[in-house]
């Protein structure tokens, strides 16, 4: 079992920080960017941010595949994380820059440049987090690891949230249409550049493991198959998915809630507040973890984040106080709802392994990477686009119900979906005994020895 260094985790962790750009500045400013400055209708909006993630649907296992079968004398994964880094970087700068135009001229640049970002994304992303549950296979060694590099995605997202009202303060940009274009345009020619250094800092510190075992040839529809017949990952998956889904309701609307809802113009600081809880107290969850089973903390965490984050629904006008103590408490769990997962999600990478004698960390983090950006693409999509059929106009004062799908949407129902995921998760089956079970039948199993399923001693493998 190798113990990593502190300098390749922190390797590890560095692009997770950069490629945060892509979360709180495409997902939350981005589409008020577009819609209010640049023209794009909302429904629009929330269409094309809906079909992207269909897109995605296909991509992300393609390139997990992809990820899995390449063969280069640099390894699988990284000749990819170079790449992908070097696309997204100029996605995001064209994204970031569109032109003054019409209407339609900006809904369609908008729409190629997003499907170019979350393609190129995509190429980055699915190898990167595959490289992770390769590092070590250590149980323990993993919830530290996946913590850093999650707990570098909640910094990156801190700092992403920040950014735009950092700049403009700094450099004093009015609160206009013209000051919002070179906030975007300022973001760009920083983040751009710390992708590509992040994406090589990752690669020319971290070694790929030599591998014994060949993937199979089998066709991108028979390997989807055999890994949803894993039953502890499609407990995983179905359980976070509907989490995620949840989540990023209100990561998409807290624009719209806090001005529109509480008639509060703090937005910003409600955002790096809640990420900053959720950084303090992300090691205590690792910690916790450790003693107490990932599953506990897990299922912990998204009850404290789910309860704290139920009281917003009945705030109004002027409840800025009552919002701001609910919002630290529902941060308490956060970052632990983002870690956890993907700490668990490498060791049933493993059990896969014991079953089908092969490495498919591409495959898994494909289907993984599906799910948060098609829970994203409901967040936003779906998001966006009732809340365009409930008649928000951009700029003024909202109707009645207008506030109360923004409340509804919001808060009711990303609490409903955690409560639904909480109890599907109290069905995962492994814990770190029955892990090291598995992966001493897989070290067994490879000698040649005919090994018992650690999840059902009756099943024997070969």
């Amino acid at each position: 079992m190798k113990k990593l260094t502190w300098s390749e985790k922190l390797a590890y962790a560095a692009p997770a920080f950069a490629l945060a750009v892509v979360g709180i500045p495409v997902y939350v400013y981005i589409p008020k960017f577009y819609t209010d400055v640049i023209g794009v209708h909302v429904s629009a909006m929330g269409v094309i941010l809906l079909v992207v993630r269909l897109f995605d649907a296909v991509t992300d296992p393609a390139i997990g595949l992809i990820s899995d079968r390449l063969r280069t004398p640099f390894g699988r994964r990284r000749p990819l994380i170079i790449l992908g880094a070097l696309l997204t970087g100029l996605a995001i700068l064209l994204l970031f820059n569109p032109p003054h135009t019409d209407a339609d001229t900006a809904t369609a640049w908008f729409m190629v440049l997003i499907f170019l970002l979350f393609l190129f994304w995509t190429v980055i992303i699915v190898p990167y987090e595959s490289l992770g549950p390769e590092l070590t296979f250590d149980y323990n060694e993993r919830t530290t690891l996946f913590g850093l590099r999650d707990g570098a995605l909640i910094a990156g997202t801190l700092v992403a949230a920040a950014s735009p009202a950092a700049i403009k303060a700094l450099m004093s940009l009015p609160e206009s249409p013209q000051g919002e274009r070179e906030t975007f345009f300022i973001l760009s020619i920083i983040y751009t550049p710390l992708i590509i250094a992040s994406a090589f800092w990752c690669v020319l510190t971290l070694k790929e493991r030599a591998l014994n075992v060949i993937a199979s040839r089998d066709n991108i529809f028979q390997n989807l198959s055999a890994s949803l017949r894993n039953r502890p990952f499609r407990i995983l998956l179905i359980s976070y998915t509907i989490s995620a889904i949840g989540n990023n309701l209100p990561a998409t609307l807290i624009l719209y809630y806090v001005e529109y809802v509480l008639h509060s113009s703090r937005a910003d600081f409600f955002l790096v507040m809640y990420f900053v809880t959720g950084i303090l107290f992300l090691p205590l969850w690792v910690a916790g973890a450790k003693r107490f089973e990932k599953k506990s903390m897990w299922l912990i965490s998204m009850a404290v984040n789910t309860g704290a984050f139920s009281g917003v629904f009945f705030l109004g006008p002027g409840d800025e106080l009552a919002y701001g103590v609910l919002i630290f408490i529902s941060g308490i769990g956060f970052g632990a709802t983002l870690a956890i997962p993907s700490a668990i999600q490498a060791d049933v990478i493993d059990y896969d392994e014991l079953i089908s004698g092969e490495r498919r960390e591409g495959l898994y983090i494909g289907l993984w990477s599906v799910a948060k950006k098609m829970a994203a693409a409901f967040g936003v999509g779906a998001g966006l686009a009732l809340l365009g059929a409930s008649g928000y106009v951009p700029n003024v004062r909202q109707t009645d119900a207008v506030v109360l799908y923004l409340r509804i949407l919001y808060a009711l129902v990303p609490c409903l979906c955690n409560a639904v995921a909480i109890v599907i998760a109290f069905a995962y089956p492994i814990t770190g005994a029955v892990h090291r079970n598995i992966r001493d039948a897989i070290d067994r199993k490879s000698a040649g020895e005919t090994v018992s399923d650690p999840l059902e001693p009756s099943r024997m493998l070969r």
